[in-house]
């Protein structure tokens, strides 16, 4: 889909799409005075935005953690592919440069490529990781994930845990990827619920700080979000710091049964705000039925977004029937 945001675009014309932002008061037509997430579902105008841009022309996406194979995943059609920066996750399979540019511009069509990085969560097999670490030591490692053996919460307002990332941020400028998808960003609500009163702040100051030092070397590097939809609110500022955000189990959960309503309707009221700041909204739902996979791309489809349905080891390249990438 693109390499840089100028040069590889073919289209004539751009599509603009409707979206709504909720307002205070307007003092003339279409003129926008302020905002509040509060009045969400209550008064809105619409706001034209440009689809013209790389991430505004994204209508399906890959999500693809472990046995990935670029060539498979190049002859696919997908316009954007989150996927790990190594083979098996490790510096040891680390891919390289050349293999992310041949991806870019590979024979299913152009593509956006994002890579997954934990921002909220350190990993045993990540290249950073030091033998005889252990909670409280270093200072930021805090208790290990019981549902996933071997990640570790982090103290991630830590200037020692934020250089890591920054220096895993670096690798994946070097290897060309086009962007960073982070995980783990509502980590904040686990210290939130501990009494860190700071602690939407200061994960809404990391995500700044992260595209701020990406930026530096490419201005066009992109940061989408995953889950923590609700730190628009907390934070309203952190909507300009994100270029888009993906939410899982939106509307199908892990063990790949509906979600209750309520919860659903919960995380869009926020994803519709990213939505209606521009940003591109995803959704990753893990249903595996045929009629479970048709519902949750046509609720998700409904609100403007764009979904992808999977298994929930994220290790295959899953192409719906009915739903393939064109």
């Amino acid at each position: 889909m693109e390499d840089t945001p100028a040069s590889l675009w073919r289209i004539a014309v751009p599509s603009l799409t409707l979206s709504y932002l909720p307002v205070v008061a307007c003092a003339a037509a279409g003129q926008v005075l302020a905002s509040t997430p509060e009045l969400t579902r209550s008064i809105y105008l619409p706001l034209v935005r440009n689809d013209f841009s790389p991430l505004g022309q994204v209508n399906d996406f890959l999500y693809q953690l472990q046995n990935l194979d670029l060539t498979a995943i190049g002859d696919s059609a997908y316009d954007l592919v989150v996927m790990d920066y190594a083979a098996d996750g490790d510096e040891a399979t680390e891919f390289s440069a050349a293999q992310i540019e041949a991806l870019k511009h590979s024979s299913g069509g152009e593509k956006i490529v994002l890579a997954y990085m934990s921002i909220g969560e350190a990993e045993e097999y990540r290249f950073y990781w030091q033998t005889g670490w252990r909670p409280g030591n270093p200072a930021w490692l805090d208790e290990e994930n019981a549902e996933w053996p071997g990640n570790y919460k982090v103290r991630y307002w830590d200037p020692d845990w934020q250089a890591i990332i920054f220096g895993y941020t670096g690798r994946l400028l070097d290897a060309g990827f086009d962007g960073a998808y982070l995980d783990l960003v509502d980590t904040y609500e686990y210290y939130a619920g501990q009494g860190r009163t700071t602690a939407a702040q200061e994960m809404a100051d990391f995500v700044a700080a992260i595209r701020a030092h990406a930026r530096a070397r490419d201005s066009d590097f992109y940061i989408v979000a995953q889950n923590g939809a609700d730190l628009v609110e907390r934070v309203p500022a952190y909507l300009n710091d994100v270029d888009g955000i993906g939410h899982e189990s939106v509307y199908y959960g892990g063990d790949g049964q509906p979600t209750p309503p309520d919860e659903t309707a919960w995380v869009e009221q926020y994803l519709d705000m990213f939505k209606g700041g521009g940003k591109l909204v995803l959704t990753i739902d893990y249903a595996t039925t045929q009629d479970r996979v048709d519902d949750a791309y046509a609720k998700s489809q409904a609100q403007g977004y764009v979904p992808f349905c999977t298994g929930r080891e994220l290790d295959r390249l899953t192409i719906n029937p009915g739903h393939e990438p064109d």
